[in-house]
């Protein structure tokens, strides 16, 4: 029996599923889950879902951050302190300029001062244009790791599935066996027997034994790998046969458009574009300054200081100001400017090579999954058409031997023949439809997958 049930990075999960899924609180669901249901809980439970939904909610809040940052430039201060009486005007007082007696009054001064950006030369336009897209980045960034989510998820599913699968096979295998063991025992004993047929029947029984125990390890690592992958440590698992995949293989040129349209990682790279232009953009526009409506409110209140009325003396202590005016503010560093907008063209320049890699890898990837599916398609056809054979073989002999003709040692090749097949058969199976599955991922199509 072939030992790719999953790969290997599943069967490493699997080991660790104890160490996470089992920590993570139980949730109720319906017996016999299938692959829809498991990929359902997947996308709701997986931990790298759940981080990646993280990380998209600390862009969105980074986006809501841009969008009221420049509209609130505004400082509040205030505070209150114990004033000493002064009387007196600009002209007279009877206090010195260093008054302190016992008589204290409670004075308290607050204000408020800021400015509203009137025309910014685009910094804050490009702001949100790069925050937007970083917002987009990070989506799309979830969209793959829901993808490769997704290929574990079916992975270990159609694993699950040949084991089980393999499982009835050697039933089936044993049934047709262990009649004739028993009966050629009999036989040996008797003497009417040869015991080198005996000794074939038993090895091949034997051989029965060990891949039974393989398959039940596999059907075991499976089902944990299954329940990590969900979240739900006492999953229980529909048993289904294993079947080929609904969709019918188009033309290469199909999945390739596909992957323009629906591939995450495009979409990703697009997205990371328009966020480096609007880098660029911001780093030029800060050469510039910022035009904007100044506003200052204040207010000062000390009852045990005489209020100065006289508007050309400077009274700290009991005052009401208020005003509006258009100011600017331009950072005057130019050459460290101009350098920022050097580094911004430069990230732009990595960015669209980086474009072209993806393009070309995603387009190699398609096509390697593509033809993979087709290979793993004929050899199922031609595995099937050989199993439907050794089927009919052994079927003939067995007839053969319920009427005499043949004796049951003419029944083991065609049994192993048999058996052989249909688990070529069912591997087959197993591996076009994660075949189909990687076309899925490579494309960004996941009704590809179904």
């Amino acid at each position: 029996m072939r030992c790719t049930l999953a790969g290997t990075s599943f069967f490493a999960l699997a080991c660790h599923a104890s160490g996470v899924a089992f920590a993570m609180p139980p949730l109720q669901v319906k017996p016999g889950a299938d692959l829809a249901r498991c990929l359902e809980l997947a996308d709701r439970n997986h931990p790298h879902l759940l981080a990646a939904r993280a990380k998209v909610k600390k862009t969105k809040a980074r986006l809501t951050e841009a969008r009221f940052a420049p509209f609130s430039q505004f400082r509040a201060s205030g505070g209150m302190a114990l004033a000493p009486t002064v009387l007196g005007s600009s002209t007279f007082s009877p206090n010195t300029d260093a008054s302190l007696g016992s008589s204290l009054g409670l004075a308290w001064r607050a204000g408020i001062d800021g400015a509203l950006p009137l025309y910014t030369f685009g910094k804050i336009t490009n702001l949100w244009e790069a925050a937007e897209a970083g917002v987009e980045v990070e989506e799309h960034g979830l969209e793959v790791t829901r993808d490769e989510v997704r290929y574990d998820v079916r992975r270990a599913y159609l694993g699950l599935q040949l084991a089980r699968d393999a499982l009835d096979l050697i039933v089936e295998a044993n049934d047709k066996v262990d009649d004739a063991v028993k009966k050629l025992e009999r036989e040996v004993e008797e003497e009417d027997g040869d015991p080198i047929d005996l000794l074939k029947l038993q090895t091949y029984t034997s051989e029965i034994e060990a891949r039974q125990a393989e398959a039940e390890k596999f059907l075991e690592i499976a089902t944990a790998g299954l329940r990590f992958y969900t979240g739900v440590p006492e999953l229980e698992l529909m048993d289904e046969p294993l079947r080929i995949p609904e969709h019918e293989l188009g033309g290469l040129t199909r999945y390739l458009r596909a992957a323009r349209v629906h591939r995450p990682e495009v979409l990703m790279a697009r997205a990371g574009l328009v966020a480096r232009e609007a880098q660029v953009e911001l780093a030029r526009s800060q050469l510039y300054p910022t035009l904007g409506l100044g506003l200052s409110v204040g207010l000062s209140a000390a009852p045990e200081v005489a209020d100065q009325i006289n508007p050309f003396v400077s009274d700290g202590g009991n005052y009401v100001h208020y005003g509006a005016a258009v100011v600017f503010q331009w950072q005057l560093d130019f050459a460290p400017g101009y350098a920022r907008v050097k580094q911004a063209e430069a990230d732009l320049a990595e960015m669209l090579a980086l474009d072209k890699k993806a393009l070309g890898g995603v387009a190699a990837q398609v096509e390697e999954a593509y033809a993979e599916a087709k290979h793993w398609k004929k050899r199922y056809d031609a595995y099937l058409k050989a199993e439907r054979y050794a089927r009919k073989w052994l079927s003939t002999v067995q007839q053969a031997i319920d009427i005499g003709t043949m004796e049951e040692r003419d029944l083991v090749d065609p049994a192993k023949s048999y058996a052989e097949h249909r688990y070529n058969s069912l591997n087959a199976t197993m591996e076009y439809r994660l075949a189909v599955a990687k076309l899925a991922k490579a494309t960004g199509w996941d009704a590809v997958a179904k």
